[in-house]
């Protein structure tokens, strides 16, 4: 078993030596796979069922916004979601925003690709506890409206898993937030971020943050990361950030215990609460642990300020979302 702790101090300090030459704006779109390029007709259905509670949850009353609401962070705000009976979820629920630029999806990485994570809540019995896909399916197919957009979107009127999967997809990758104070000070306006401001980007890169928050989305170069990194019993007591073993729980491997997705430091000003399991309630108390079990660093008020400061200025510019006309449902009970 490798040292750990040696290799993550390691990653922080290339990190605080190369990120300052290193800060890159978000880019404005999202690249898509071959198999699923982004159309209109796509995104527009995708909005659609991305919206829609009736068809894809078992009571009809959940539909993926109501756990990542795009008329906020893209998330719920809870420390976890509610799903199928009122069932709590294990995790707290990641934003939608941005999401298009991770390089796996769920806390645990457990699906590849936006396609991919489309199909799980859908079947799972605790969030959406719809039995199969092929129950969904049936769903839409007595509804013209769907089978309308369907055939618009992907060239026929097939309903599947895989057509629905991937205009939920091609939807989710609009949701892009850029121009930030941070977006715009690193592409040339240097008045865009506070001094405050800038001295908690730097802070960052000082500490080694960026060691694992780096890139376009802040979401790293790698794919994983152990958290937390060194042992407080403390914070333990008080959050139990342990109690989940994190990619442990899909690989079944001793060596991936509470190791995390890397998780995009954009718009977290909006995201609260904080961590996997949604136990920590603010920012600042985030930053505090994080330099704390990850980095052994202890940060004075003002170091914690200027880094939430900053924080602060990753906030981007949200898309204006206009709320989709559901099709029709037809009364089969008078057929």
């Amino acid at each position: 078993m490798f040292k750990i702790r040696s290799l993550i101090t390691a990653l922080a300090l290339a990190g605080s030596v190369s990120a300052a030459s290193a800060w890159e704006a978000l880019p404005t779109a999202a690249p898509a796979p071959e198999d699923n390029p982004t159309t209109d007709a796509k995104v527009e259905l995708g909005q659609m069922l991305f919206h829609d509670p009736r068809l894809m949850s078992v009571n009809g009353r959940i539909s993926c916004s109501s756990c990542h609401n795009t008329m906020i962070g893209g998330d719920d705000t809870l420390t976890t979601s509610f799903g199928h009976n009122n069932q709590a979820g294990g995790r707290n629920a990641p934003t939608v925003w941005n999401a298009a630029f991770n390089k796996v999806q769920f806390w645990d990485g457990r699906a590849a690709s936006l396609e991919e994570q489309a199909a799980g809540p859908v079947i799972n019995p605790i969030e959406m506890g719809m039995k199969s896909w092929d129950e969904v399916v049936a769903r839409f197919k007595p509804i013209e409206g769907y089978r309308k957009a369907f055939e618009k979107a992907f060239g026929d009127a097939t309903i599947s898993q895989d057509t629905v999967t991937k205009a939920i997809a091609a939807y989710e990758r609009t949701l892009i937030t850029p121009n930030s104070a941070y977006d715009k000070y690193v592409s040339g306006d240097k008045s865009a971020l506070t001094e405050q401001q800038v001295r908690g980007m730097n802070k960052m890169a000082e500490l080694g943050c960026t060691g694992c928050h780096s890139g376009p989305a802040f979401n790293g170069p790698g794919v994983f990361q152990k958290f937390p990194v060194m042992e407080n019993g403390y914070f333990e007591a008080q959050y139990h950030f342990k109690k989940d073993k994190g990619r442990a729980e899909v690989t079944k491997k001793t060596e991936d215990e509470h190791f995390w997705k890397v998780p995009t430091l954009r718009n977290i000003a909006f995201t609260a609460p904080y961590f996997h399991n949604g136990s920590v309630k603010t920012l600042r108390e985030a930053v505090k642990i994080m330099a704390k079990v990850q980095l052994g660093k202890d940060l004075s008020k003002d170091e914690i300020a200027d880094i939430v400061a900053f924080l602060n200025g990753l906030t981007g510019e949200f898309p204006r979302q206009k709320m989709p006309l559901l099709p029709m449902i037809p009364d089969v009970s008078q057929n």
